[in-house]
């Protein structure tokens, strides 16, 4: 009993305090920010938005600390698992079971009944897992052009479905995560050169065969702003109009003599404009700063560890978390189009949340379960 509570309290020691703060500051800020715009008669939302935020932080949060103390050798190693239970829910959107929602546009969301998932985001989680497991056991023989093929399958697969349900924006954030976790392996300089040598062609095919036309045009008002603005510039001038309203230290949460932007979808993809406007520039720097400091953390993480292993996976994580932030960001800004992608920790939506805070486990649990290093919990 004594060395059980001995190993806890050297558990509960060698967390990374910075990232949980930096991540339970942003969801308790997400839960006001909700309560704010349903109290402000801003959108039309419910209580429960705001209570299944604060659901999903707090189971996410238990979820967190108990994937850092199971040593993630073990989690990855049971992929045939988890790995097909999730990879039949993402497919099961293409059936009846999936549905669009209200404002979106892709069919990425499950009715299982009793509660809708989005299960696209937890198969981030599966694929973090299982490709730093197959690229750890394949680093050494990964250039040879069969091995090669299967670590490209690999990434092709998720991505591939994401692209059918039409959420690009997951689909950049996967892609994001395939290349940041290869860079950092043992790959050969001749395959990043013939990729950057293919991007030209990748570009002009995504363009003609993938993207639809409401998703080019987004990109092309980008490119001559003005052009649009009752259509589909519209949101983003908004959000820009919301950001400018706040000034320097905003218009305040509940202030009902404030006269609120409605911005669509700003309790979702657009609640960085609703930060703006009601936080100010010193309200959206701060949670920039808060961003900014959990990826740094994951980062440094993922540099220092001997475990190669427990490196890829915090790549993966920091790639995931740096590539919304600077999507979802830029989209509010209007220096990138319009996708949709949560702001972590912020937006609403409980299967992001829950899934952000789960990844943040597993780079806790890479921290404090890398080989040459004490097992802390479960051996």
């Amino acid at each position: 009993m004594k060395e059980l509570r001995e190993n806890i309290s050297e558990y509960f020691r060698s967390l990374d305090k910075i990232v949980i703060l930096g991540a339970v500051l942003c969801s308790a800020l997400s839960v006001v920010l909700l309560h704010s715009i349903h109290a402000n008669g801003i959108l039309d939302i419910g209580a429960d938005d705001y209570i299944t935020q604060l659901a999903a932080a707090c189971m996410g949060f238990i979820a967190m600390l108990v994937v850092a103390a199971i040593d993630f050798h073990k989690l990855a190693r049971i992929w045939y698992i988890y790995a097909p239970i999730t990879l039949l829910l993402t497919l099961l959107t293409f059936t009846s079971l999936g549905y669009q929602r209200e404002g979106a546009d892709d069919q990425a969301w499950l009715n299982l009944g009793f509660i809708s998932i989005q299960p696209s985001e937890f198969l981030k989680i599966v694929f973090i897992l299982t490709f730093s497991l197959h690229l750890s056991k394949d680093e050494p023989n990964m250039n040879k052009p069969l091995h090669m093929l299967l670590l490209l399958l690999h990434g092709a697969v998720p991505l591939g479905i994401v692209v059918l349900q039409g959420d690009y924006g997951t689909a950049v954030v996967f892609a994001m995560m395939f290349v940041m976790m290869m860079f950092v392996s043992h790959i050969s300089w001749v395959y990043v050169l013939a990729a950057l040598a293919v991007i030209p062609v990748g570009i002009w095919f995504v363009w003609n065969f993938v993207l639809g036309d409401l998703h080019k045009n987004r990109i092309l008002v980008l490119m001559n702003p003005g052009t649009d603005p009752e259509g589909l510039e519209y949101q983003q001038d908004l959000s820009l109009s919301a950001l400018a309203s706040g000034k320097l230290f905003g218009s305040g949460l509940y202030n009902s003599s404030a006269d609120y932007v409605r911005v669509p979808e700003i309790h979702n993809d657009f609640i960085f404009a609703y930060i703006g406007q009601t936080l100010g520039f010193v309200g959206a720097m701060a949670v920039v700063l808060v961003l900014t400091v959990i990826c740094i953390r994951v980062l440094l993480c993922g540099i220092r560890l001997p475990d190669r292993q427990g490196m890829f996976i915090c790549m993966g994580v920091f790639a995931m978390l740096i590539t919304h932030c600077i999507m979802n960001i830029g989209m509010v800004l209007k220096v990138l189009p319009v996708i949709g992608i949560p702001l972590p920790f912020l937006s609403a939506g409980g299967s992001a949340t829950l899934s952000m805070y789960i990844c943040l486990g597993l780079v806790l649990s890479a921290k404090l379960n890398s080989i040459n290093k004490p097992r802390i919990i479960f051996d």
